[in-house]
């Protein structure tokens, strides 16, 4: 599935990675762009590599072979600057909301303007002003996930990582914070790889999702989302790219 061309430069390039553990090949010569501003989602059937593919791309993992490149260089920690959300709930308890929100950009050493600028961006786009003196344990598990996705969004990275971060939620929440996290992309034209096992979230958010194979994972296929945001899951589109996606993963 084609999509019209896109003119926005290339952002993310991962060249020939691959990844080993002893003698496991889990990630076998990935090779992909990723514009700048781009929201690209990644899928795959369970146990396929996505965590291991998460982690390579955050450095958490060293990879066997290949390399991640960020504006046309290697990533480097030092130089780029690679946010990730993931699925557990990672506020620092004892930061109150804004707090939280300011650590990442005060680690950077940005100064005061900057970070009160940044923050108060982050509160008025995630409807966070009520909380701002709050500590998370006085807040419900949806509204901590708004911070952490905000401070997140805050740093302003070259690449934001996101896995499964809406895992542990009912459906009414996962909507309600999907359009969240649209609405901040989409302000804040940052570029995003967000990890998901669930299909509807994948074609619910991306404008491309990638298709892993079974392990050792290789890129399947990678379906490009022609649906403008907000997207209706009754659409019949939307339910025609739901339902391939998952026969791509299915049927082997």
């Amino acid at each position: 599935m084609e999509r019209q061309t896109d003119n926005r430069p290339v952002k993310v390039e991962v060249r020939d990675l691959t990844k080993k553990f002893g003698d496991l090949l889990v990630l076998d010569n990935l090779n992909f762009t990723i514009k700048k501003n781009e929201f690209v989602c990644v899928v795959g059937p369970t146990g396929c590599g996505k965590t291991t593919f998460l982690n390579v791309l955050t450095r958490i993992h060293e990879p066997t072979e290949g390399d991640l490149y960020i504006d046309g260089q290697p990533a480097d920690p030092g130089r780029h600057s690679i946010s990730f959300v993931f699925q557990e709930p990672s506020a620092f308890p004892w930061l109150t909301v804004e707090e939280n929100i300011a650590f990442g950009l005060k680690v950077k050493k940005l100064g005061k303007s900057e970070i009160r600028k940044r923050v108060e961006q982050i509160i008025s786009l995630m409807g966070l002003e009520r909380y701002r003196k709050s500590y998370p344990r006085e807040l419900s598990v949806s509204v901590v996930q708004r911070v952490i996705i905000g401070r997140s969004f805050a740093m302003q990275p070259d690449l934001l990582l996101m896995d499964e971060p809406y895992g542990q939620m009912d459906v009414k929440v996962r909507f309600y914070l999907e359009d969240e996290v649209i609405r901040l992309w989409k302000e804040l034209g940052s570029t995003v790889v967000f990890i998901t096992h669930n299909i509807e979230e994948a074609v619910y958010l991306a404008e491309r999702v990638i298709i892993l194979t079974n392990k050792p994972a290789t890129i399947k296929e990678e379906v490009f989302i022609d649906l403008p945001h907000p997207r209706d899951i009754t659409d019949p589109k939307f339910i025609d790219y739901r339902n391939y996606i998952t026969d791509k993963i299915k049927w082997w």
